[in-house]
């Protein structure tokens, strides 16, 4: 599904998929409930899709997201199940190239959501990515990344270092709480996830999108106690599941989940008195 108005183009553009244990993933909901939509590999991972947000405005070309990109040590790979980055490969498909995002916005600094935001040039240096971007972040989300705790360290993989290389170019953009990016194009802070989480409502004019990031990453997180264990303040994240959940359903938004993988988009119906998600390709 494309999602398109006369001047907002919407699409959902994908790095791939990697593994992640079941166990953290769905927080402290039971085994024996969340493996009936999710079913484990050998090693209680489950897939998870890397999905990207393109959003095409008269104003500018807006990536949301940057998946994980190519850096990732072997080690890494194999444990999260990543054999290599599609977002670029993807995106062109949509007939836009590295250098024609204006915009990247990067609703946190998880190592899956960030860490295309740099690459690896022929000589190994690593240099950004969408060369003529400006990458936009909560200034607390930066904050905490480069000063993460103990417990959420394994939330930023091998770390966020090469986004230092950003910085040094001047391509960093520090937000400070809710922000429109262009008419149209909003960040709305969550936190919960972590400090700085933030996710992304569109309005095309003729419809709303939200992109929900980590605040509901698939679809299988719908009902409220499934909030994962990597989150630093769940009952911020189920606060805001609510309010959110409640705008979805009463006002239509068509919601993308950043780690759907069958299902990566949706609308909330209620059906016999029980919400539903209605999946649709996007």
């Amino acid at each position: 599904m494309t999602t398109e108005s006369n001047s907002v183009a919407v699409r959902l553009v994908s790095d791939g998929t990697f593994l992640l244990d079941g166990g953290p993933m769905f927080g402290p909901v039971p085994k024996i409930l969340w493996e009936q939509n999710a079913k484990p590999d050998r090693k209680n991972r489950v897939r998870l899709g890397l999905n990207s947000l393109l959003i095409k405005t008269p104003d500018a070309n807006i990536l949301v997201d940057a998946g994980i990109g190519n850096k990732e040590p072997e080690i890494t790979r194999e444990i999260y199940g990543h054999s290599s980055s599609k977002l670029l490969r993807n995106l062109r498909h949509q007939g836009v190239s590295a250098r024609d995002i204006d915009f990247v916005i990067l609703t946190h600094l998880a190592f899956s959501h960030s860490g295309g935001a740099t690459r690896l040039d022929r000589e190994g240096t690593i240099i950004p990515t969408f060369p003529k971007a400006k990458y936009l972040v909560q200034r607390s989300a930066w904050e905490e990344a480069f000063s993460p705790n103990e417990r959420s360290v394994p939330v930023y993989g091998t770390g966020v270092e090469h986004l230092k290389t950003l910085d040094d170019k001047g391509m960093i953009v520090l937000l400070d709480g809710d922000t429109e990016v262009v008419p149209g194009v909003h960040t709305i802070v969550t936190n919960g996830y972590s400090e700085g989480h933030q996710v992304v409502l569109v309005n095309t004019g003729s419809e709303r999108i939200i992109y929900l990031a980590n605040l509901i990453p698939t679809p299988n997180h719908l009902p409220l106690p499934y909030i994962t264990a990597f989150d630093r303040y769940p009952d911020q994240t189920l606060a805001m599941k609510k309010e959110l959940l409640d705008r979805c359903e009463n006002e239509g938004w068509l919601m993308v989940f950043a780690h759907g993988y069958h299902e990566t988009a949706g609308y909330l119906e209620r059906r016999h008195g029980n919400i539903e998600l209605r999946a649709v390709d996007f």
